[in-house]
């Protein structure tokens, strides 16, 4: 089989292209990555030289060099991940969002279809998106399935296009595909403009920790890792055609879960309890921010039996020890453009 990963040397993606190379030797994996500011080949260099591995890079939107790389390889899998991901920077540059995640995704669908014309016997394109798609819940209920979709910000309802051009695909042209929708991740490699790496290295760097509004804000978190094998089991077991929810079980406000990240930092870099709490800022909330995402997973737990591997508290650990391990990892993607980036956004608000 050949799999084509899109957005493979980013922070989920990463996690999904080391798993299918690790366990499915068997598999020629072709990670498709653009190279932006959040895609990192220093994410994967453990596997780079597998014999099941290969790179390309190009952009999704791209439709002939889509086409191109289609014609070569013949894929028989798309999970796809590439996206712009966060949501402070489709605020400032919505446009970009509406490129990559919703001309990018038709891109790859047209040239799929192209491809396999009406014979997709073994084939699959597999799509991963948010909950965010989903809006904002009150302090009660968690997103479904079937919940209507109520994208507040550019990114998400980008992404909220890109879910619906997917099923379109699948129903008017009989296309096999499966969609996940997943929460908040967190865990190594991830690019630190997203809260918890950016407060580890802002706490390591003593630098001042910028929290939005009140900071009660609710989000559900799932451990990388755990998503990968979430991901691994619905290409494989998944329905046809169906959705899955993803999430970790874990809801925090905002302000408890960077409390806990304190503490943790605290006790790893032997500073007094209480050092890091003290470096807390709130700053001015961001515009049309959410208040709170929980995602039920019991559809994907019952049916296909994946559950979280970690608690919370667990998995911030693990992730912790590793940004301390691979300093030199957080200092290289901490320079440059990122710098000018986080002035622009936290700083000089």
């Amino acid at each position: 089989m050949k799999i084509l990963i899109t957005g493979g040397a980013g922070f989920i993606g990463s996690h999904v292209i080391r798993r299918f190379v690790n366990k499915y030797p068997d598999y020629q994996i072709y990670n498709l990555d653009k190279l932006t500011y959040a895609g990192n080949l220093e994410n994967i260099k453990d596997i780079d030289k597998a014999n099941n591995y290969h790179f390309l890079k190009g952009d999704i939107a791209d439709l002939e060099y889509i086409r191109g790389i289609f014609e070569e390889h013949k894929f028989d899998g798309v999970i796809h991940l590439a996206a712009e991901s966060h949501v402070d920077r489709s605020i400032t540059d919505p446009l970009a969002f509406v490129t990559t995640n919703m001309v990018g995704t038709a891109v790859l669908l047209q040239v799929f279809k192209e491809t396999w014309k009406a014979d997709f016997k073994g084939k699959l394109f597999y799509h991963v998106s948010t909950d965010e798609v989903y809006g904002s819940l009150g302090e009660e209920g968690f997103f479904v399935e079937d919940t209507p979709y109520d994208p507040r910000s550019p990114y998400s309802s980008s992404k909220a296009g890109s879910d619906h051009l997917v099923r379109a695909w699948g129903h008017t042209y009989g296309m096999p595909i499966k969609i996940s929708n997943c929460s908040n991740n967190y865990g190594s490699f991830q690019f630190p403009e997203k809260l918890i790496p950016l407060f580890i290295n802002n706490i390591i760097n003593e630098k001042p920790l910028p929290v939005y509004g009140a900071g009660v804000n609710v989000r559900d978190w799932l451990w990388v890792v755990d998503h990968a094998s979430a991901i691994d089991v619905i290409f494989h077991k998944g329905k046809m055609g169906e959705t899955y929810n993803i999430g970790g079980n874990n809801e925090w406000k905002n302000i408890d879960l960077i409390k806990v990240l304190c503490q943790q930092m605290d006790e790893k870099l032997g500073r007094p309890k209480g050092t890091s709490e003290k470096l807390i800022t709130y700053v001015k909330d961001r515009a049309g921010h959410d208040m709170r995402y929980a995602i039920d997973s019991s559809k994907l737990m019952n049916e296909l039996g994946w559950e979280p591997s970690v608690t919370f508290e667990e998995g911030l650990s693990k992730t912790i020890d590793w940004y301390l391990e691979n300093q030199e990892w957080l200092d290289n993607i901490t320079s440059g453009n990122y710098r000018e980036y986080y002035s622009q956004q936290y700083i000089n608000r």
